[in-house]
């Protein structure tokens, strides 16, 4: 019989908020984190506006000289890793840290550094790359480096599944301690690519929202009027244990997590399968792994970019899946507050998850102005709900056609 798990600490650095309470409260108002681009000269670029994160400071949680030597997306990770174990209560002086283990993934990883030395390389020469810029850059430095700072010797990897990164993450941590090869997993994603190159990229492929104008109004996900999501970064962290760890210790659990689908497209490097199929099926493996019922689901918390294609096709998945039942659930994207943090999207949105079940209040879709004919769920629009949520899934879809799936529920002994 597989070990139960549960979620017993959360950690968050968000565009709303650089504590998980912050952004829960952020979230629960409707709070926009979306703005002019600071962090660079976006003048020339079709999108000018992310959810930057604000008044980060790295050194409130790592060494200025060991700061110095890791990328903006670690640097994330470790302040998000330090506040979730600090909530869990965990002590590590006591703790086996060799039954702990870190799965925190980023979908790009350094981009700030390989924009810096690349520029270095061209403009003075090789012999003037740091040697730092490799172990800086690479998209596995922030599991490695949260195992290092807190001496975490269990389990170590990183996914990279582009914007299932996070959500693939935690579920495959879920399932590192079910087979029993630790009894705590600090897991989710973490990523900072608001850079010129990576708004370039993503200005090319005409996949950002040019609502300039108003930033906080542009991301607007399954609204008419949307035109394209919303870059964002910070990073996301749960902690993971097995049940009878966390008994054993008397922890306060926020939920159980229960269930875990991936699969694939296998159709597109960007774009959606038609009519959300594949995204069905994740759902409907997420709901099988927790021997649960479709219609045991409360609330969704979507994926929800804010682009036609994502919006169109998850709720046409949820359709398909849910019958008659998705008329009775609540379906929301905190996207529209945060923008799309990519490979740390799934990572913040199990932490929203996990709170939504443990606090019975639903986050809403804020720019929910005019319905899409085509989208007709209950999208929880601009403003929070309270209700019983007893079971929550967390969508997550990723270019390249990954999918991902958690299923989040209320603890029960």
């Amino acid at each position: 019989m597989k070990k139960r798990v549960v979620i017993t600490g959360v950690g968050a650095i968000s565009p709303v908020g650089n504590t998980a309470a912050e952004f829960w409260q952020a979230l629960l108002a409707g709070k926009s984190g979306i703005g002019p681009i600071t962090r660079f000269d976006a003048s020339e670029y079709d999108a000018k506006i992310a959810g930057e994160v604000k008044g980060f400071d790295p050194t409130a949680f790592i060494d200025k000289k060991e700061a110095r030597r890791m990328d903006r997306f670690t640097q994330f990770a470790i302040a998000a890793a330090k506040m979730a174990l600090d909530d869990s209560g965990i002590d590590l002086e006591k703790a086996d840290k060799a039954r702990i283990g870190s799965f925190v993934g980023s979908g790009i990883g350094g981009m700030d550094t390989l924009h810096d030395q690349y520029k270095t390389l061209f403009e003075k020469g090789p012999n003037r790359v740091s040697p730092f810029f490799i172990p800086m850059m690479i998209a596995n430095m922030a599991a490695g480096q949260v195992s290092i700072a807190f001496g975490l010797q269990g389990p170590s990897s990183c996914v990279v599944t582009a914007c299932a990164t996070g959500t693939n993450c935690i579920g495959d941590a879920m399932k590192v301690i079910q087979r029993g090869d630790a009894d705590v997993m600090v897991a989710g994603g973490t990523e900072a690519a608001i850079s010129p190159a990576g708004m370039a990229g993503f200005c090319s492929m005409k996949a950002l929202s040019t609502r300039n104008d108003a930033p906080e109004k542009a991301s607007r996900p399954f609204e008419k009027d949307r035109d394209g999501f919303v870059m964002g970064e910070g990073s996301g962290i749960v902690i993971l244990e097995s049940l009878e760890h966390a008994l054993a210790r008397g922890a306060r659990i926020y939920a159980e997590l229960a269930g875990y689908g991936t699969n694939a497209d296998a159709y597109h490097v960007t774009a959606p399968a038609p009519e959300g199929a594949q995204a069905a099926r994740c759902m409907e493996l997420a709901i099988k792994d927790a021997g649960l019922q479709v219609t045991d689901v409360d609330y969704i918390n979507a994926h929800g970019t804010s682009t036609p294609l994502n919006d169109k096709n998850e709720t046409l998945g949820i359709k398909a899946l849910f019958g008659d039942h998705a008329k009775n659930l609540a379906v929301s994207s905190i996207k529209s507050m945060t923008g799309h943090l990519l490979g740390a999207a799934g990572g913040i949105e199990c932490v929203a998850t996990a709170l939504t079940v443990a606090n019975d209040m639903m986050p809403p879709t804020i720019n929910y102005d005019t319905p899409d004919p085509e989208l007709d769920l209950d999208y929880v629009p601009n403003t929070a709900r309270a209700k019983v949520v007893r079971v929550a899934l967390s969508n997550s879809f990723g270019f390249g056609g990954h999918n991902a799936t958690l299923l989040v529920k209320k603890f029960e002994q």
